[in-house]
């Protein structure tokens, strides 16, 4: 029996870990090669620790168990000439690509009209910036293949629902909504289809950690996962305080498969209820 995406080859952003990683898998286990890049470094301003080489390494191993292919890289997305370096080599040795999971990106919990510039530049550079560069790099060889193609931006509750201490990292995932929309018309008339995915919490190192946790329980100096998590459940109206990212990967499993042929330009909802 064939997997639903048996022949594929994607590129996936944010790889080493979360649900970069476990995109990764679920897509090698239908039969998809992969390409895979993180920045496997400490990201400036960021208050909890970014993916590292060995995160990525897993990844690659991970894979690699399931029969499929995989090559790697360490790249800053922020490095347009890097990853269209990567990219191109990558797409060479596999011979094709089909699919884009534009994913990487940070959280940096900051006061609106308090945050530094470093913060707010670094937030737009990656979320935002760096997502576009992404697909500068990659949906050329989509279009080259004259096969049609999936690109899967990952986006968030937060482009839909307001939270404080969110400005930057709001606008950035908004921001990619329309980007995916103008994409989805330009993209069209070469079969390739293009949409956002919009997760609530969801349980990877992102979203695992104290500043994180202040967004849900401001009133706490030191909040715990309990504490967010008790938080957290109050803004689902589904019993859970955060998904699992196979949660995520299966809605993009969906999006990039034959099942999703005809969807396009959506802003496609993974939420538990929250925004309701």
């Amino acid at each position: 029996m064939t997997g639903k995406l048996e022949g594929k080859v994607a590129f996936i952003t944010g790889a080493a870990r979360g649900q970069g990683r476990s995109h990764a898998i679920t897509l090698a286990k239908e039969g998809a090669d992969i390409i895979a890049v993180d920045i496997c470094k400490q990201v400036e301003t960021v208050p909890y620790d970014t993916a590292r080489p060995e995160d990525l390494a897993e990844t690659v191993r991970q894979v690699e168990a399931l029969d499929r292919r995989i090559i790697s890289a360490e790249i800053d997305i922020r490095d347009f000439a890097a990853l269209k370096q990567f990219v191109d080599g990558a797409v060479a040795d596999l011979g094709r690509l089909d699919i884009v999971l534009a994913n990487a990106g940070i959280s940096t919990p900051a006061d609106s009209l308090g945050m530094d510039e470093e913060t707010w530049n670094t937030m737009i550079d990656v979320n935002l910036t760096g997502q576009w560069k992404t697909l500068r790099a990659s949906v050329p060889h989509i279009i080259a293949g004259d096969r049609g193609g999936s690109v899967v931006i990952t986006s968030s509750l937060a482009a839909i629902y307001a939270n404080p201490g969110t400005a930057h990292y709001s606008a950035a995932k908004a921001g990619l909504v329309m980007l995916a929309k103008v994409l989805a018309k330009e993209l069209a008339p070469h079969s390739i289809r293009v949409n956002t995915v919009h997760p609530t919490t969801v349980a990877t190192d992102m979203i695992l950690n104290e500043p994180t946790y202040k967004l849900f329980r401001p009133d706490l100096e030191h909040p715990t996962r309990e504490d967010f998590e008790e938080a957290a459940r109050t803004l689902n109206r589904l019993p859970i305080a955060a998904m699992e990212p196979v949660d995520i990967s299966n809605a993009i499993l969906y999006l990039v498969s034959d099942e999703g042929r005809y969807v396009t330009g959506t802003t496609h909802v993974v939420d538990a209820g929250g925004q309701l």
